[in-house]
């Protein structure tokens, strides 16, 4: 069976064409490319028109227009790959978009911020998946792009080098007001919860902190009772003695007393005789 699109094997990222193909080589490096029998997506937009190339494109178009409902034209779009053919300057690439028709399009590796890129890939994060991120993130953050990541990492397509065609990274749209409100809510939505975690987190400290308090409390009161029954046994101990010492006076006393009486009573009897 004929390859219906071509897998790059360095990234992964599947084109259809050997345009394509060339495209991505002059705009990643990458030169291992291989015939697949798995078509790229072409998932249209039932609202608008657009062609989403993967899931994650669809999602996002979702999010950002409301739009639900798409359409699977891959097939429609699927041509087996004819690596004999002589190559067409990319200029000339073809894509299929909605209606069906063949317009010119050449596909290349959107732009994204440099520092921005090189700081994710010295985070570890794979090239294709920086590129993903700060693309589909809006381009503008480090911690919007990791959010993006945390988001979409068991995405299929997630170390795909995303493809845009070349008109729109000389010339990028802005957004929509309907796009800039969606945008500003998931701002407000992300800031939100995430000052509800931080609450929570300090909600948490300062609960772990109450109890270490109250134990630190309630070991200085058993202390203090223990001390307290302490001195008291030893205040009982020392009144003991002190009654103890006072009675053997008291006996000592009654002993010289007996004996001094027996003493005046023997010479009282000896004048007497």
């Amino acid at each position: 069976m004929a390859g219906l699109s071509l897998r790059c094997g360095d990234c992964g990222v599947q084109l259809r064409s050997v345009e394509e193909a060339q495209a991505h080589a002059e705009a990643t490096s990458h030169t291992n490319f291989a015939e697949s029998t798995e078509a790229v997506l072409n998932l249209v937009c039932a609202d608008c028109g657009k062609p989403c190339r993967s899931q994650t494109e669809v999602d996002l178009h979702k999010k950002r227009t409301g739009h639900a409902e798409f359409t699977d034209k891959t097939m429609e779009a699927a041509k087996p790959i004819d690596l004999e053919a002589p190559p067409k300057p990319a200029s000339e690439a073809m894509d299929v978009d909605a209606s069906g028709s063949a317009e010119p399009q050449e596909l290349v590796s959107p732009e994204v911020n440099k520092e921005m890129l090189g700081e994710l890939e010295s985070m570890g994060f794979s090239t294709a998946r920086a590129t993903r991120a700060l693309h589909f993130s809006g381009n503008s953050t480090i911690e919007g792009a990791i959010n993006w990541l945390s988001e979409h990492q068991e995405d299929p397509d997630i170390d795909e080098m995303p493809m845009v065609p070349a008109n729109t990274v000389a010339n990028k749209p802005s957004l929509t007001e309907e796009e800039k409100k969606i945008k500003a809510q998931e701002l407000r939505e992300r800031a939100r919860k995430k000052k509800e975690e931080e609450e929570k987190r300090m909600e948490r400290e300062r609960e772990k902190e109450r109890i270490r308090i109250g134990k630190e409390l309630l070991e200085a009161k058993k202390m203090e009772e223990l001390n307290e029954r302490k001195r008291i046994i030893e205040l009982r101990r020392l009144e003991k003695e002190e009654e103890k010492r006072a009675r053997e006076k008291i006996r000592q006393k009654l002993e010289e007393d007996k004996v001094s009486y027996s003493s005046i009573s023997i010479s009282g009897i000896f004048i007497c005789c």
